[in-house]
C-alpha cells in the first residue's frame, strides 16, 4: 500500500528533534576478584619491604636423657624481601566548549571522563597485580615496576615441559612452558604441596577457558541449584577439597594459561599513595585531571600458594 500523495512525512521533516537517550551503556568488565579478596596496608617507601621466617621441620626423635644438660638448638633469622611501587595513571582532558555543552547521559564531560579512567585504572591496577613480570627499581628514565604473583610462586608448582619457576623474590619471571590440558590431578598435587607448607589456600583464580575446564571436573565440586525454575547449572564455583572449600573464581586480568591457587590471607596491596585525582595547569581551553595510585604487592609467604601453570587457552 503506497504512501498517499503529498502526505508531508517524517523523511521530508527538517525540525524534528533528535531522540537520543539519557542513558550511556558500558559493559566493559570491571571486577577486580583478586584485588577485593586481598588485605591493604601502607607503604612508606618506593622499596616495599617486610619479613618472614619458618620453624625448623618436624621431628620425630625429640627425646632427651633425663637430667642431661639442656643443648641450644640453632636459630635461623628471618628473610627479608621487597616489592618496587608502581606508579599507574590516566589522564582525562576535556574542552571548555565540550564542557559548556548540555550532553545527553551526563551533566558534566570531565566528570564521567573522570569516572571511567578510574575504573580503567583499577583494571590495570589488578593485571599488574596478578601479571608474570619481575620487579624493576627504575631510574630517571624508566618507571618503577611491581613484581605480579606469578613471579612470586616458586615453591608449589605444575610446569609444562620446558617452562621453570622464578626464584620467589620478585627478581624474574616464571618461563614459560609447553602449554597442556588443565588436570584435576596437577590441581590436587598443587593444593596438598601447598597445605603442606601451611598454605590455606581460599581461592582457584583461572581465565575464561579454564573456569570451563573446571567446571568439567569430575571430583568433588559444589555446583549451584534450584529446583524452582528446574534449570541445569553445571559451573562450578566451589571446589571441596581435601583440604577445606577452595572458591573457583573467574578473573579476566590475569595471565588466562594460569591456574593460580592463592591463600588470599599472605597477600597484600600495599599503598603509596591511594586513587585520587589532580587538577593539571591549564594551557589553553582545556581542563586536564590526572587519575593516579602508586603502590605494590606483598607477598607475605610465597609457600602458602601454588600454580598450574602453561594451560591451554583454547
Amino acid at each position: 500500500m503506497a504512501q498517499p500523495t503529498n502526505s508531508f512525512s517524517s523523511y521530508d521533516a527538517i525540525g524534528n528533534r533528535e531522540d537520543l537517550s539519557d542513558l550511556i551503556t558500558n559493559i566493559s568488565p570491571t571486577k577486580t576478584p583478586f584485588m577485593d579478596s586481598i588485605a591493604k596496608n601502607s607503604a612508606t617507601a618506593t622499596n616495599h619491604e617486610w619479613q618472614n621466617e619458618t620453624l625448623a621441620a618436624a621431628v620425630a626423635t625429640n627425646a632427651v636423657i633425663e637430667g642431661d644438660d639442656a643443648t641450644t638448638d640453632s636459630s635461623a633469622p628471618t628473610v627479608r624481601l621487597g616489592n618496587n611501587t608502581q606508579i599507574l595513571d590516566k589522564v582525562a582532558r576535556v574542552t571548555g566548549t565540550q564542557r559548556a555543552n548540555d550532553s545527553a547521559g551526563r551533566a558534566d564531560e570531565m566528570d564521567h571522563q573522570v569516572v571511567k579512567r578510574l575504573k580503567e585504572l583499577k583494571r590495570d591496577l589488578e593485571s599488574s597485580l596478578l601479571a608474570n613480570n619481575a620487579k624493576v627499581a627504575g631510574n630517571d628514565t624508566t618507571a618503577r615496576e611491581m613484581a605480579g604473583v606469578e613471579s612470586w610462586i616458586a615453591t608449589n608448582t605444575s610446569a609444562g615441559a620446558g617452562g621453570a619457576d622464578p626464584t620467589g623474590d620478585g627478581t624474574d619471571a616464571r618461563t614459560d612452558g609447553t602449554q597442556r590440558a588443565l588436570l584435576e590431578a596437577d590441581v590436587k598435587t598443587v593444593l596438598a604441596a601447598a597445605a603442606d607448607e601451611g598454605g590455606d589456600p581460599d581461592m582457584i583464580s583461572v581465565g575464561s577457558f579454564n573456569k570451563q575446564a573446571f567446571s568439567a571436573f569430575t571430583g568433588n565440586a559444589t555446583r549451584t541449584t534450584d529446583s524452582t525454575d528446574q534449570a541445569l547449572r553445571t559451573a562450578v564455583h566451589v571446589y571441596t577439597s581435601d583440604f577445606g572449600e577452595i572458591q573457583v573464581v573467574y578473573n579476566r586480568f590475569q595471565r588466562s594459561r594460569s591456574a593460580l591457587i592463592l591463600d588470599t590471607a599472605l597477600w597484600k596491596l600495599s599503598v603509596l599513595r591511594d586513587f585520587h585525582s589532580t587538577d593539571l595547569a591549564k594551557t589553553g581551553d582545556t581542563d586536564r585531571k590526572q587519575i593516579l595510585f602508586e603502590g605494590t604487592l606483598e607477598a607475605m609467604q610465597e609457600t602458602g600458594n601454588g600454580i598450574v601453570a602453561d594451560l591451554t587457552t583454547s
